[in-house]
């Protein structure tokens, strides 16, 4: 199989050796392996550049990027042909700074790039809100606010995977135990996806969600197939292991969700174009 999502050291969020990664990638067989370390686009610069206008505990993932991308591209001649690894990077917020989405996106050493949304404008984190303080209205406000930039970001599609829909659960039910009914953000969902395929990118099964509290994938099988209905064919996987523990974790169940959706191919990027691979 494919763990097309997962982090090392060079994420703030993680401690994992990037060469144990490596060591465990191969020992698993895994068919393609990607190391997508994070890079918020609206935190690129030190904590002084904005001067308070961005809500963020850590900055300068300027060197993070350059860190993980050297390392990656070293690692890559180091396993030859012992590991398929991917270059690739998590690329957070891209439009929240467009200059440094196209400074990312334009590097020649990447294979591939997800492009996520952890946060929004005027908010911190999704991982750091405190849910319980929100009334129903406003956390469907927030989860409003969420599916739009998704889409801003899907019609901009310069990237090639969007990572973790529904991200936004891990945090609100997952964690908070609260409950919410996301079928009205359906058509601004599909809206999204008609917007990724039109622009040739893809979504992923992101399967953190199976080991947390949450218990399902990000996004769940109904959106995986209202993608394919709608046209979609570029579908990856990944764990978003930020352990040596986790790498894989849950890989097999995308599988069967995507063949569940009515997928018979997953895929993973080399010099941003899509390697399909049968299920």
């Amino acid at each position: 199989m494919i763990d097309c999502h997962t982090h090392t050291h060079f994420s703030v969020d993680s401690e994992a050796d990037i060469n144990l990664m490596c060591h465990r990638a191969a020992e698993l067989g895994l068919e393609a392996y990607a190391i997508t370390d994070h890079c918020e686009c609206n935190c690129w610069y030190s904590e002084e550049y904005y001067n308070g206008t961005v809500k963020a505990t850590d900055f300068g993932y300027s060197k993070d990027f350059e860190n993980s991308v050297a390392a990656v591209t070293r690692l890559k001649e180091e396993y030859g042909d012992r590991l398929n690894l991917i270059c690739g990077t998590e690329m957070g917020q891209a439009m929240h700074d467009l200059s440094v989405a196209e400074k990312i996106i334009s590097d020649p050493r990447l294979d591939f790039v997800i492009g996520s949304v952890h946060q929004i404008r005027g908010f911190e984190d999704f991982a750091f809100i405190d849910y319980k303080k929100y009334t129903t209205d406003e956390l469907y406000d927030l989860l409003e606010r969420y599916f739009g930039e998704v889409y801003e970001l899907c019609r901009w599609g310069e990237f090639d995977i969007l990572g973790h829909l529904t991200y936004t659960l891990r945090y609100i039910s997952g964690a908070c135990g609260i409950k919410v009914n996301i079928s009205r953000f359906r058509e601004m969902i599909a809206e999204s996806f008609r917007a990724l395929i039109y622009n040739g990118c893809g979504i992923e099964i992101n399967t953190s969600g199976l080991r947390q509290a949450y218990g399902k994938t990000f996004p769940g099988i109904e959106h995986v197939k209202l993608y394919k209905d709608l046209g979609g064919e570029l579908l990856s996987i990944g764990s978003d292991a930020h352990t040596v523990e986790d790498l894989g974790k849950g890989v097999a169940e995308g599988a069967e969700i995507a063949k569940a959706a009515g997928f018979s191919h997953i895929c993973y990027f080399r010099n941003r174009k899509p390697v399909f691979i049968g299920i």
